[in-house]
């Protein structure tokens, strides 16, 4: 099928996925890593599963300190398309600042904002979802991809979706933004029908987007539209950015207001948040996954995932459901169960001083 005519992606690629250390740390974070054994890194293999709709609209948001190692990966694109932030800002300025230099450019683009870290398998009910969702976009909304839980996660933002939209496929109104849940209202919300988890993909003209943030946040609209029009202003105008997520900046108060629409997303979707979910996502033998060289493993009565990449032999001996990662100057051995605390390891070796680690 061919592209989608006026439309431009976003990959905000950030963050230092600290759950899945020590694989991924603050200088060379998950986006930059093949995580699933394809030869590819998330990163890529977000680009790649773009690349139908967009053919070269694509732009990209990271920090400054990763700029030089996406351009490594993504050589087809511009220099000009991948914006480095002096800082972090959270998602919205990101988001926001590749909408307002989209907008400067083709004015009535639509953007669809994806970020660099997510697993999508099934690349044609993608793009499908989001074929759908440009078109409602067009019409003045902000579109939202609600993936279809499979389970009642605690771990994820939900969206409570209304009555269908006339002349669409699937799309329906969004009724609310609701925050990560516990276990009870996450089990009621799968079991109703009505939930679907906020996945962060949202397809919006970029001068919506925009607008429906000068509501919220004017001067955060205008900072960002300043840098578009004037980029020698990023330095001086950045750090004054408010620092909010998407979510509360413009998705939960549009909901609120009536302008938000939700397209179901039927498709596999994983944020690889900890070492449990990436488990789930490469193929086990015998009760065992490895990510790496299963030549460097030796199991004697055992299971889970050993993930190797220092080089040294790994002997897993009559330990279930563990987890063990060996990198040549740190290892890490917990459980599946265990897995959500990973990052609290990196809290403490920032306490302690050992920065070189994180």
């Amino acid at each position: 099928m061919p592209d989608v005519a006026g439309f431009w992606a976003v990959v905000p690629a950030g963050g230092a996925g600290t759950r899945l250390w020590p694989l991924s740390r603050a200088g060379h974070p998950k986006f930059l890593l093949d995580l699933t054994g394809s030869g590819r890194t998330l990163l890529q293999a977000t680009v790649d599963r773009l690349a139908p709709l967009t053919v070269d609209r694509v732009v990209v948001v990271t920090g400054a300190a990763h700029a030089e190692a996406v351009r490594g990966q993504l050589p087809e694109l511009d220099a000009g398309r991948v914006l480095a932030e002096p800082s972090p800002r959270d998602s919205m300025a990101a988001i926001g600042l590749a909408a307002a230099v989209v907008e400067r450019s083709d004015p009535d683009a639509v953007i669809g904002s994806f970020a660099a870290d997510h697993v999508i398998p099934d690349a044609a009910a993608f793009h499908t979802a989001v074929r759908e969702a440009v078109e409602v976009a067009r019409d003045g909304h902000l579109v939202t991809l609600g993936v279809e839980p499979t389970h009642p996660a605690t771990g994820f933002g939900y969206i409570r979706a209304g009555e269908r939209m006339d002349g669409f496929p699937t799309a329906r109104h969004a009724v609310e933004f609701v925050e990560k849940p516990d276990a009870e209202r996450a089990t009621a919300y799968v079991a109703s029908g009505e939930y679907r988890w906020n996945a962060g993909m949202f397809v919006v003209r970029a001068s919506v987007l925009l607008d429906l943030l000068g509501r919220w946040h004017p001067e955060l609209a205008a900072g960002l539209r300043e840098v578009a029009a004037d980029p020698s202003r990023l330095d001086a105008v950045w750090p004054h950015l408010t620092k909010i997520a998407i979510d509360h900046a413009v998705a939960e108060p549009a909901a609120a207001a009536g302008h938000v629409v939700v397209v179901p997303a039927p498709f596999g979707w994983d944020d690889v948040g900890d070492f449990a979910s990436l488990a789930s996502l490469l193929p086990a033998t015998d009760g065992l996954t490895v990510l790496g060289s299963a030549d460097d493993v030796t199991v004697v009565g055992g299971s889970g995932l050993v993930v190797t990449s220092g080089g040294r032999r790994v002997a897993l001996v009559g330990l279930d459901d563990v987890v063990v990662v060996d990198t040549p100057d740190a290892v890490l051995v917990t459980t599946r169960a265990r897995a959500q605390d990973v990052k609290r390891v990196v809290d403490a070796l920032k306490d302690s001083g050992r920065t070189d680690l994180t």
